[in-house]
C-alpha cells in the first residue's frame, strides 16, 4: 500500500519555525526519527518511509503555501496514490495550540494552501491532520500571526505535540482513517 503525506509550509529559513510551517516541522521530525534524507525533486522535497509493510511518501512542497496543490497533485499522479491514501498536515487557527484534529474532508476554512489543493485535486474529499496553532492575534493580524515564530511556551511543548501528530499520521497509514479519528480526535 502506498500513501502520500504532504506537510504544508513555506520554504526558506525565515519561515522555518513559524506556525504556518507546522506541516514541514512534523515531517522533518518524522524523517529525523527514522533517519531519512530529503531529496529535492519536482515541486517538493521528497523522502520515503517503509513502515509496517506500507510505502509512505513524505513531501514538503517547494511551491510556497498558496500553491501547495501543484505539488500534491503532481506527486499523487507521479506515485499513483489515490485520494483515500492522501493526508495533508497543516496548521489550524481554529484549534487551540497543540490540539490535533483528523478529518476525512472539509472546507479550506480560509487556508490558501488547502484551497489550492482542492482546486487542483478536484475537491475537498481528502484527509487532513490539522495542528492547532491557536488564535492569539488582533483583528487583521492573522497573516502576521501564522508567519511568526512559536513563543517560548509553545516551543517547550512543540516536540511532544509533533510526536502525537506523527503517531496519528502513522496510524492513518496502518489502521485507517476512521479508527485513527476515534483514537486521536
Amino acid at each position: 500500500m502506498k500513501y502520500l503525506i504532504a506537510g504544508l509550509g513555506n520554504i526558506g529559513p525565515e519561515y522555518e519555525l513559524t506556525r504556518h510551517n507546522i506541516g514541514f516541522l512534523v515531517l522533518d521530525r518524522l524523517a529525523d526519527k527514522e533517519g531519512l534524507s530529503w531529496n529535492h525533486s519536482k515541486h517538493a522535497f521528497h523522502t520515503e518511509l517503509k513502515y509496517k509493510g506500507r510505502s509512505i511518501h513524505l513531501i514538503k512542497p517547494t511551491t510556497y503555501m498558496n500553491l501547495s496543490g501543484k505539488a500534491v497533485n503532481y506527486w499523487m499522479n507521479e506515485l499513483k496514490v489515490s485520494k483515500e491514501n492522501l493526508l495533508v498536515v497543516t496548521d489550524d487557527l481554529a484549534l487551540p495550540y497543540g490540539k490535533i484534529r483528523l478529518k476525512a474532508k472539509g472546507s479550506a476554512g480560509g487556508h490558501n494552501g488547502l484551497k489550492n489543493i482542492e482546486q487542483l485535486t478536484g475537491g475537498q474529499d481528502y484527509a487532513r491532520l490539522r495542528f492547532g496553532v491557536g488564535d492569539d492575534y488582533h483583528k487583521g493580524q492573522q497573516v502576521d500571526y501564522v508567519l511568526s515564530p512559536f513563543n517560548k511556551q509553545e516551543m517547550d511543548e512543540l516536540v511532544l505535540n509533533m510526536d502525537r501528530s506523527i503517531d496519528a499520521l502513522l496510524s492513518f497509514c496502518t489502521i485507517g482513517l476512521a479508527r485513527t479519528m476515534n483514537e486521536f480526535n
